[in-house]
């Protein structure tokens, strides 16, 4: 069997000191070295096929080299390029990621966070959006390094990466208003997701400057199926009460669009329709939808990096850091129908 290429063994070929060698393959210390140097070095690397070998680092470091990722959904749009901001920090550094799925259920959640404690990971990146702050002040109190991405921290000092949310929602009521619409509905995801709060908050807010008249719905999840009851049930009962809805997030937006469907409706030329976060496809939805796009991939890339530095002592007090968001303007709003 091929035995396994070394630092030395690199060093050996480059005609330098292992030393260097450690230096120009690694990201933080590259700058240690000169560019002529760095590249000769990784050249020679790359056609030796030399890989790190991170148990021995690990021992060395008393680290475990990896990363929980905690998600609730994995199936919603917006947390794979999240995970691949995440990797692309972490590969680059020497981590792995392990990624779990937690079914947006807290019982789940506590069991996944302690099979991650077994596995010794050397912190977590939680892009779970429960309000509940028991889960969180359990992670803070057992002294685990974390980041939240994607939400609040919730009163425990962990640092946090979010979109603007606020910011988004004022660009979407402010685009409606422009458009003439004053009669307004909110369809809200789940209050017990910080996410959905911090939008509903920011709806009555912006509403309430705006002089829009509003209802708000909430629907039981952020699924397109969740999205379609509650706007059915809401048609059923308030038929041609508002003139435009701004979903909690792009999949309850599709649930709309299903619900306008199935009562003989279009958007926008009955009722426009705005989603959040610009999920993948949403531009091919018909009509495309016009939504806030967050960015996602640049989130997971700064939650990563944060984690990385307190993994290393380089953070000595918490940081938020919130992300500019964009509204897209596509097909699925319009003016105000005459009625």
């Amino acid at each position: 069997m091929r035995s396994r290429v070394t630092l030395a063994d690199v060093a050996k070929r480059a005609g330098v000191n292992v030393s260097t060698v450690s230096r120009s393959l690694n990201q933080e210390t590259a700058g240690q070295v000169s560019k002529a140097t760095v590249k000769k070095i990784r050249k020679i690397a790359d056609e030796m096929q030399y890989s790190p070998n991170t148990v021995a680092r690990g021992l060395r470091t008393r680290k475990s080299m990896t990363i929980g990722v905690i998600v609730p959904d994995l199936t919603n749009p917006i947390f794979p390029p999240i995970v691949r901001g995440v990797d692309s920090v972490l590969f680059s550094r020497g981590y792995s990621a392990l990624v779990v799925n937690t079914d947006n259920s807290a019982e789940i959640e506590n069991a996944l966070f302690d099979s991650l404690m077994e596995r010794q990971v050397d912190g977590l990146i939680i892009a779970t959006g429960h309000t509940e702050r028991s889960m969180i002040a359990k992670y803070h109190n057992q002294g685990v390094k974390a980041v939240l991405v994607n939400r609040e921290a919730s009163g425990v000092p962990f640092p946090s990466v979010i979109g603007d949310d606020a910011a988004g929602i004022a660009a979407a009521l402010e685009h409606l208003a422009a458009l003439g619409h004053k009669k307004v509905l909110h369809l809200a995801g789940p209050t017990v997701l910080s996410t959905a709060s911090v939008r509903s908050i920011a709806f009555t807010n912006t509403a309430k400057r705006l002089g829009l008249t509003t209802k708000i719905i909430k629907a039981t999840a952020l699924s397109v199926s969740a999205g379609e009851i509650a706007m059915n049930k809401f048609l059923e009962a308030n038929p041609k009460s508002v003139t435009a809805v701004l979903a909690g997030n792009d999949l309850l937006a599709l649930g709309v669009f299903h619900a306008l469907r199935k009562h003989g409706l279009r958007a926008p030329q009955d009722i426009s329709v705005i989603g959040f976060n610009n999920m993948p496809f949403s531009e091919d939805f018909s009509p495309s939808l016009t939504t806030v796009s967050a960015p996602h991939f640049e989130m997971g890339v700064e939650s990563a990096r944060l984690l990385i530095n307190q993994i290393e002592g380089k953070v000595t007090s918490p940081r938020k850091i919130t992300l500019p968001v964009t509204l897209v303007v596509r097909e699925s709003s319009g003016p105000v129908p005459k009625r």
